[in-house]
Order: structure tokens, then sequence, then C-alpha cells
């Protein structure tokens, strides 16, 4: 507000999540009934989407919270707004350690100090040993504080007793063999609430369902009443599913799982039935701990270990023990929270209180120097304009938190590395030692996908194939290192290896050899992820993928958004290197991606309100296209089933109809007043 008021500036709050920027829009939207001196009130934004756009309109508002992908996709586009930007807020900027977040907020960082010099930076973490380093790079002042709004104690289970690092300790009565439900049961007795961390996701709905045959003894009628109401809520949400109806039944004894596999929609309700204190337990995977806040007066840590594919068991970190710590403690509600890990001998806790709860977090390092990072990076400054020179370039990365703590020398050397890949893959040109990039490569860089990405699907379009096919878009974008490799489990293999020979012709990459083991099972994995896609367009029901692929909600949409932006791009790629005639059927697959449904329901679906459910309905009955539901009375229309009087009122006036306000006002007295919703998850 200081900016803003006094400044006349703009600020800028970034996040790494969606769900974290969605919770600092909603805080800072109080801010809004505040009046700056021009006497306009102060505008709150958030963006998070659409990184091919420069989103001009972002200049009319005085904070606009953004993730640090939406940032660096901002810079790309030279947005002129981001001059007048006079603060940055870096929230969790301890994830500058993480491989597959942190070099962005890195890049990000330095590229917004490079644009305003004068720029200030508030950079924040709760968890962060090097904080003098990270100041010293920002040409900031380190600010330590010990203060907390609730105490925390942090302490270890062992033997039906917690000890804690403050000298106290705690008798937990012994609920059943898993001490785990003993100290979720214990907290809920005592009016609190408790987060319960796991390793895996399997492992947090195993928690979830054990823990809710004892929590629901202790709720009253009034609380079971209220999450009976919840719980039908979860049920009613989008298509329904096994995973949504096991999680209703757990809400029903104020238990929830929590996990990255939930469709969004669930996990928000869930995340906010917890923040009303409805649910009382939740069982989550770590990524909770990195998300958004969501305290509990206990925080129990399940295990200490994780499984690390080719390197078995191995202990977490203390700085990610820290941030599952940090969860406790409620203000308003609690007077302390306590942040308990379990051992199961009398070495082991003591081990994990000198390893963990009286350790501090391990320093952060920058992740900056690999090859596969920093093309996209190396690319989009050229693209951009922010530099037109080898040494240019070298600057640039020499201001980086890297080159901070390491020195230039490596980096230097990889960024030569990348500038040659992407001279050969004719993204970048030398004209007179000036350095550019072609028209391909400023294309690339504006469509924020990995410059491998744009090679497969340049090369797989340019592949001479004599039946494209949707299997065939789908295996080259499922290809591409944008998607994350779903690989498959032991008992599918053979099946995929079968589909593979049956479909070998039609794949617009090569396929390697049984006998190059990893190459092929990574292989394997893209085609399972096409073949997940394929279901989706041919209208297969969730439950039926999650039956069939073992593939849960949450992780279907994911794929679903990043293929759509995939085939997007090659949409626009496509069209920039002259395959005119593939773009139709691009453009038709991408629409029936976005939508899981055939090619017949694509008018339908088209409509507002009516998603793949509705439109099926609506074939099924027999209105096929928008002239049958042009030409269809309104009667009619009000006896396909879920059609209430709001959702055929929008449907006539989408397809050129208009109810006369006498016809309306008849409908609303005569229909059932409940079917009024025009929206389908």
């Amino acid at each position: 507000m200081k900016h803003i008021f006094e400044k006349g500036g703009k600020a800028l709050y970034l996040t790494p999540l969606r769900a974290l920027a969605s919770e600092k829009f909603e805080q800072f939207k109080t801010y809004t009934k505040l009046k700056k001196p021009d006497g306009s009130r102060v505008r709150v934004v958030i963006s998070t989407g659409d990184y091919d756009s420069g989103d001009t309109w972002l200049g009319h508002y005085d904070v606009i919270v953004v993730t640090n992908e939406k940032c660096d996709s901002l810079l790309r586009h030279r947005s002129d707004w981001l001059s007048s930007v006079t603060l940055v807020v870096a929230d969790e900027i301890h994830l500058l350690n993480e491989i597959d977040r942190g070099p962005t907020l890195e890049v990000t960082l330095t590229r917004l100090m490079e644009v305003n010099p004068g720029i200030q930076v508030l950079a924040l973490s709760a968890t962060i040993r090097n904080a003098t380093e990270v100041a010293e790079w920002l040409k900031a002042k380190q600010i330590t504080t010990e203060w907390r709004p609730v105490k925390l104690v942090e302490g270890v289970y062992y033997n039906e007793e917690c000890q804690f690092n403050d000298g106290s300790s705690v008798k937990v009565e012994t609920v059943d063999d898993n001490p785990v439900t003993s100290l979720a049961v214990q907290v809920i007795q005592r009016g609190g609430q408790a987060l319960v961390f796991t390793e895996t996701r399997a492992r947090a709905v195993q928690y979830a369902k054990r823990i809710s045959h004892t929590v629901g003894k202790e709720l009253s009628s009034a609380e079971h009443r209220s999450l009976s109401m919840l719980s039908e809520k979860i049920r009613t949400l989008g298509e329904r599913t096994r995973v949504g109806d096991m999680l209703a039944d757990l809400a029903r004894n104020g238990v929830a799982f929590h996990h990255a596999g939930l469709p969004t929609a669930s996990r928000k309700l869930i995340e906010d039935s917890f923040r009303e204190r409805r649910i009382k337990v939740i069982a989550a995977t770590p990524t909770l701990a990195a998300g958004v806040n969501l305290p509990a007066r206990r925080v129990v840590i399940s295990s200490y270990q994780r499984y690390d594919v080719g390197f078995g068991r191995n202990p977490i970190s203390v700085l990610e023990y820290k941030q599952m710590a940090g969860r406790a403690g409620r203000p308003r509600y609690d007077k302390a929270g306590e942040a308990i890990l379990i051992a199961q001998t009398a070495d082991e806790q003591d081990y994990l209180m000198q390893s963990y709860v009286l350790s501090k977090p391990e320093r952060i390092w920058s992740k900056l120097a690999a090859e596969r990072v920093l093309r996209a990076h190396v690319l989009a400054s050229v693209a951009t304009g922010f530099t037109d020179s080898d040494m240019g370039l070298q600057d640039f990365f020499a201001k980086t938190f890297y080159a901070h703590q390491f020195g230039t020398e490596m980096i230097s050397a990889l960024v030569s590395k990348v500038l040659r890949y992407l001279y050969k893959e004719e993204m970048l040109e030398y004209d007179e030692k000036v350095l550019a990039a072609t028209e391909f490569g400023k294309r690339v860089s504006e469509l924020y996908i990995d410059p491998v990405s744009a090679v497969i699907i340049r090369n797989g379009l340019r592949r001479v194939v004599e039946n494209i096919t949707e299997l065939s878009l789908l295996q080259m974008v499922c290809h591409t290192p944008d998607v994350p490799r779903y690989y498959p489990r032991s008992r599918e293999l053979d099946e995929l290896v079968v589909y593979a020979e049956l479909h070998q012709d039609e794949f617009l990459t090569s396929v390697p050899k049984p006998e190059d083991d990893i190459e092929y099972q990574s292989f394997l994995g893209e085609v399972k992820s096409a073949r997940i896609l394929e279901a989706w367009i041919e209208e297969v029901s969730e439950d039926g993928i999650i039956e069939k692929f073992g593939f849960e909600p949450g992780d279907l949409f994911r794929l679903i958004d990043t293929v759509k932006w995939l085939l997007y791009a090659a949409f626009e790629l496509g069209r920039l290197l002259g395959q005119k005639e593939l773009l139709p059927q691009i453009l038709e697959l991408r629409e029936r991606v976005d939508k899981g449904i055939k090619r017949e329901l694509l008018p339908l679906a088209r409509l507002r309100g009516i998603g793949r459910v509705r439109s099926r309905v609506l074939f099924s009955a027999g209105y096929t296209s928008l002239r049958s539901l042009r030409d269809a009375s309104v009667e009619q229309l009000l006896t396909v089933p879920t059609f209430g009087p709001a959702l055929v009122k929008s449907i006539k006036e989408q397809v050129g109809n208009t109810l006369k306000t006498e016809e309306w006002e008849r409908l609303k007295r005569d229909k059932d007043w409940q079917q009024t919703s025009i929206s389908e998850y």
C-alpha cells in the first residue's frame, strides 16, 4: 500500500503455485475498499494462465498476483506496464533450491531487477538458513524475526509419549496399533485439528480411512449433520467417481485425504471445510506443505523417509521437515502448535530429535546450471530483445544467484553449449556477430514451451506418415519434455507393447528398440498417456479411466491442460512452418481434448453451460445440432434430464431464440427452481 499510495507504483506478488496465488488474491481484495490520492479505489487482479499473451490489461491494476511462470511469460512478451512496478514480493524464496521451480524464479527475479534497476524486492521464507547469501544477491537487507502468531513446539513420539523441544512432554493414550491415529484423536478430543503428512497418495488414503472410524465417534450430532451436507456436496462435484465417493464417505466422519491426484474443486472444498473447522483431520502428501496456508493445532509427520526411484528409501531434508512442521498452530484458536515425528525405538527417538527437531534447515543452492533448464531462458533472453550478443548473455547470467554462489565459469560454459544447440536447431542466427532469434525461435519463446518440445513438434509435423491420426498427434506431444512421464505399471507392460507394435506406423517420433530398456520404458509411458487421452476424447468416464489406467482425476486434468497447450503450440508452429493441411485436424483434436468428447458432440459442447455429460444427454435425446435446439420448444427441452429453466433459457438465447418475459416468469413458477445451474464441471 505504501508503494501504491506514496510512490504511485504497482506491486507484483509472485507465488510458486496457482492455489497460493488464489489465496493471496482473496487476501489482497480486502484493500480494494481503500481510495488512492486520485480518488480511485485500489485495484487487485490475479493472472496465472495463458502464457502466449502480454496481458496489457493488467497494467490497469495496482496489485498484480501471478505465478512465477506467468511473470516469466510476461517478461518474454515485454509487457510495458512492468516498468511501472516498484515492488516485487517473491513468496517462498527457498524454492530457489528446487530443480523444477527454482530456475524460473531465479531468472525472473534477475530479469526484473535488470528491467527495473530501482525496484524493491521483498523475498519471503519461513525456512532458509543462508538468508544472508540470498540477501547479498538481491542487494537487499536481511530481516529475521523469531515472532510467530502461535508458539511452535516440535517433538518426537515414542512409547506412548511425546517429548518436545521446550522440555515439556505429553502422554498419548493408545487407540490402535498405529500411533498416528492416537495422536490425531487426542488433539480432536481437546478441541483441535490435525494434519497428517504421509509419503505417498496411497498412504494418505490409507491413513484417512483408518483414522475416520475413530474420529467419527468423537463428533456431535450437529457436526455429523453438517458433515453429511458436505459429503453430498463432494459427491456432486463433477463426474461421479470412486475416488470422489471415497472422499465423500470419509468426510461424513470429519476426515479427508488431500493429494495432487484430486480434482481442484474437491481439494478446495476440503481446504475450505478444514478452515471452517468442519473437517477435523486431513491426511496429505507433502505437496500441501508447499502450497496453501492450512494450519492445524497438531502436525504429525508419519515418516521421515521417502522412496526415490533407483535410490531406495532415504531421509527427507531438514528443510522439508521444517516446512511441514511450520503448518502447526492456528491463530485465534490455538495457544501453541505441535509438530510431531514418530520413532519406533529409543535410538531413533534420539536421532530424530537431533537430526530434525534441533537442526537448522540446509543451505539453499541454485539449480540453474542444467542444460535443460537453461535452454528456454537463453532463447527468451535473445528472442525478447534483452540482449543481442554472446557477451550480453554472459553478463546477464553473471547476475544470477548461481553465479553469486559458484562464480561464472560453469554457467558461461553451459550458456555457450545451449547457444550452439539453439543455432543448430535454427532458433537463433548470427548476422555480423549480432545474435538474433529466427521467426521460429521467437515464436517458441512466446509459446512458453521447452525448445526441445518445439523441435520434436516441428520434426513430427514434417515427418512423412501415410495416415496421421489422433494417436499420432497425441503421442507426438506426449513425447515432449513438457509432459510429465507417467510410467506404466508392470501389469500394463504387455498390453502396451502389443498396442505400440500395432500402431507403430502412426507414430511421429522414432520408436526406441526394446533392448534400450530405459528409453523404451519412457516411450511406453508416452503411449500410456496418449491412450488415456484417447479414452478421454472417446468419452470414457473418469471412473473408467481410473479403473483401466490407475490414473486419478487430478492427474488427468493436469495432463489435459498440458496437452491442450502443446496442441495449441503445435497449431501455431504448424501455421508458421506452412503445414496447412494438418491445422484443422490439430485444432479439432485440441477442442476434443479440452472438452473430452467425440467429434459428433462438438457443436453442442461449444454452448455455454454444456459440458461433456450434458452434450451427450442432449445428443441421446435427439438434439444433435444447434438447429434442432433452436427448433425445439422450451417444454420439450425441459423434459431432458438435468435441464432446468435457467439452463434452457441460456441455450435458447445462445441459439438465437429469445424467451418473452411472461413465458420466463411462467417457467419460474411452474418448474422446480432448484434446477437453475447453467454450469458444468
